[in-house]
């Protein structure tokens, strides 16, 4: 389930799995999806994490 946080008045998404944020809820569940079933990270979803 991702998690969402708030900082600085914009919301993030967490992957639960790896803890990298995203702007979009769909993003962060595709990569927590991946990172479950995988474990390991796919550089084409993780290419729109974003720094908090």
């Amino acid at each position: 389930m991702v998690k969402t946080i708030t900082k600085n008045n914009k919301t993030y998404f967490i992957c639960q799995e790896c803890n990298f944020a995203y702007k979009d809820k769909e993003t962060a569940a595709k990569c927590e999806n991946w990172c479950r079933k995988n474990h390991s990270c796919n550089m084409e979803i993780t290419k729109y994490a974003v720094e908090i």
